[in-house]
């Protein structure tokens, strides 16, 4: 849920791998809209042989969210392609489409206790913004919380947003009330279902 673009690398002296195209696939399925493809170790080869691992690339990439994105050569021994690489990354990033920060939906991972603070969940926001002093329920169990305190990469905060991983420090509940895989939502803003809808794609 927090990955917005991917980066799909290929060692120019070996080619298409099958690992290559597993990961082409879990990129796919994850949803991930956007990304480019690099072609690295490029001063082991020379260019016809380049030129046949791009083409293998175009292949693999046809029919995908990579198909038409760019394809860059790049060595980290002399630097050949890394400012083009950099500068291809930012284009992507400034282009990146906003998750939605309507409905705050959080995966929990993980629960622990924290002396002098108690009950801490983490995980990585889905879609919204959560802020100190937030309610929450959580989902399935239907209990309700506040966002006492919100960390980002261990730093304190007032508010976190979608993609980025987060813990919270939630007041009145005890660690042994959460279990993995919860959600921390806006109060009635989901309801759990036994029902699932399910998109079979075969690889």
């Amino acid at each position: 849920g927090g990955i917005d673009l991917a980066m799909l690398v290929i060692a120019a002296d070996e080619g298409v791998m099958p690992q290559t195209v597993e990961h082409l696939d879990i990129l796919s399925l994850l949803g991930v809209q956007g990304g480019l493809v690099v072609l690295t170790k490029a001063e082991l080869v020379d260019d016809d042989w380049l030129e046949l691992v791009r083409g293998q690339a175009l292949e693999l990439t046809e029919g995908t969210f990579l198909e038409g994105a760019p394809i860059l050569s790049v060595s980290a021994v002399n630097g050949q392609g890394i400012p083009e690489l950099r500068d291809a990354l930012y284009r992507l990033v400034q282009e990146a489409r906003e998750k939605s920060a309507l409905a705050p939906f959080r995966p929990i991972d993980r629960v622990f206790s924290v002396d002098g603070f108690g009950t801490v969940v983490t995980g990585t926001l889905t879609e919204g913004a959560v802020q100190v002093g937030d309610a929450v329920e959580l989902v399935p169990s239907g209990l309700q919380s506040r966002v006492r305190t919100l960390q980002v990469h261990g730093e304190s905060v007032d508010a976190a947003y979608a993609g980025q991983r987060a813990a919270l420090n939630l007041t009145n509940l005890q660690k042994s009330e959460i279990r993995r895989g919860d959600a921390a939502v806006r109060p009635g803003s989901a309801r759990s279902s036994r029902m699932l809808d399910v998109r079979l794609r075969c690889l």
